[in-house]
């Protein structure tokens, strides 16, 4: 006797089927969707588990057809017995007529008139039609544990790379808040334009996991159709097995088998899955539904004014420690609205992770004037976050653009993410850096109204008038303070625009 509870199959309350709210489809704007991948896996290995149990109640009625051919008539009622009970997961079988739930049906209602069977019928039922389904139930335990390892497993994988970006975008939002409640100041590692970068990376492994898991959800779902084809045409089998040995028994018996099997026949191999797509097809994935794209995926902060860079692009930087050797080298370098200089290899947010190389905290550096295209920058490299930059010292870095009016507009950039006093009128050389006149005012020599200075490195000089105004600032400024007297500014710093008004000139850009 089964443990079953008694309720009749087909009717309303025998089985409760489950409320789904979540589409097979997934949206494109939406960087994290509430779509689970795992649900379309879990309907599909929930199917197989109903296959599997149908499989298992015809394997328990020829069973159970067996023993009763060895005791008669009486004993025949377990056979009735063995298939009275609901089927396990039968809301995915359609319950009108023509289908794997009528199949049952017209089993009970011709099993209860069967009265006699023979010894050698129970021995070919035994021998020869049980095999087939005991083969056709390890197929199907087979394609389970395929689908486990498989759509399952890039389910799982999905999920994964979605909580890692929504751990990103939740950065993102706390450190843009931090950002404008702050003033800008913010660590280097938790920018919100390096925080931008992150996500950006992990959305595209995101998409990439969430797209390979949705082709091979696809190439499941298309598998289904001929999988449970097969199913049920080894089902038809087994029962044309049957009635090959029960054809010798009493007509009755004969006529009964031959419309249990007939109405098997007539079940079309498509007519459950084509039901089932009927029934359940907002939770299957739509193979013409378009692939998730980047460029209309939208999360929050995504146009934070803190994300977009003052200036971005290529510039030469020559090495600290090689810079003799090697010369200058190209990089890719932008400057973010909280006032951090940073250095890449390249702006490819998709191919590797886009860890800053070097990141200059403006405010607490020196900048140099322009001279021929180069600018230097004295600072403290922060990119190694707060333990790495104790130990770091202070260094010089020599920057290159193409032409001198792309240096011209950095160095505006970076001068006014400094601060005026951060600027000094020193072009990069040798014999002066941006630290030997820090915090001295005066306009850069670019700016003077006279013709820019001719490069005369290496000839014998003398004193140059135009660069003694700044210097003999300072040295006032030096006696003053030694006399107690207090020290004048030599005048304001100018900007490339405003010393282009004293001279009636276009200024640079």
């Amino acid at each position: 006797m089964s443990a079953y509870p008694p309720e009749k199959a087909g009717q309303p309350g025998s089985q409760t089927l489950p409320t789904r709210t979540t589409a097979g489809t997934m949206s494109d704007d939406e960087a994290v969707p509430d779509a689970n991948p795992s649900d379309t896996a879990g309907i599909l290995q929930e199917r197989l588990q109903a296959w599997k149990h149908a499989v298992g109640y015809i394997e328990n009625y020829f069973t159970a057809t067996e023993k009763v051919e060895k005791a008669h008539a009486k004993e025949y009622e377990k056979v009735l017995k063995s298939i009275s009970d609901p089927l396990k997961e039968g809301h995915h079988f359609d319950q009108s007529l023509g289908g794997i739930a009528g199949m049952f049906e017209n089993m009970r209602s011709n099993t209860q008139g069967i009265a006699n069977s023979h010894l050698e019928t129970a021995k070919n039922i035994s021998g020869s039609v049980l095999p087939i389904l005991s083969r056709l139930h390890a197929e199907i335990k087979n394609k389970s544990k395929e689908l486990t390892q498989g759509a399952a497993k890039g389910a799982k994988n999905v999920t994964s790379a979605r909580n890692e970006t929504q751990k990103y975008i939740e950065a993102l939002g706390q450190y843009t808040a931090t950002f404008d409640s702050s003033g800008g100041k913010i660590d280097p590692p938790n920018d919100p334009y390096l925080l931008h970068r992150g996500i950006q990376y992990r959305l595209h492994k995101q998409v990439l996991e969430e797209n390979n898991s949705r082709q091979d959800l696809i190439a499941v779902q298309d598998n289904f159709q001929s999988f449970e084809a097969h199913v049920i045409q080894t089902i038809q089998q087994s029962m044309s097995a049957f009635l090959q040995y029960v054809g010798g028994q009493a007509e009755r018996q004969k006529a009964m088998y031959t419309d249990m099997t007939s109405t098997t026949q007539r079940i079309p191999q498509e007519f459950e899955w084509m039901n089932f797509l009927h029934r359940n097809g907002n939770l299957m994935i739509d193979p013409s539904s378009p692939k998730r794209s980047m460029s209309s995926i939208m999360y929050p902060n995504q146009h934070h004014n803190s994300i977009e860079p003052l200036i971005a692009g290529t510039l030469e930087r020559k090495s600290r420690a090689l810079g003799g050797i090697t010369g200058y080298k190209s990089g890719y370098y932008a400057v973010t609205p909280s006032k951090y200089l940073h250095q890449f290899d390249d702006d490819d947010n998709f191919r590797k992770e886009p860890t800053a190389d070097l990141s200059l905290y403006l405010p607490d550096c020196t900048i140099g004037a322009v001279s021929d295209c180069r600018f230097n920058v004295k600072g403290k490299d922060v990119s190694k976050g707060k333990v790495g930059t104790a130990f770091q010292m202070n260094h010089e870095f020599s920057f290159k653009a193409n032409t001198e009016e792309d240096a011209f507009k950095w160095w505006k950039v970076i001068s006014e993410a400094a601060g005026a006093f951060n600027v000094t009128s020193e072009p990069p050389s040798a014999a002066s850096s941006p630290v030997t006149s820090r915090n001295v005012s005066g306009p850069p020599a670019y700016m003077e109204k006279h013709a820019p200075a001719v490069q005369t490195q290496g000839l014998p000089q003398g004193p140059d008038p135009a660069s003694a105004g700044p210097q003999s600032a300072v040295e006032k400024e030096a006696r003053s303070a030694g006399s107690g007297a207090a020290p004048q500014s030599a005048g304001p710093i100018l900007s490339p625009v405003t010393a282009a008004a004293g001279t009636g000139k276009g200024a640079p850009l």
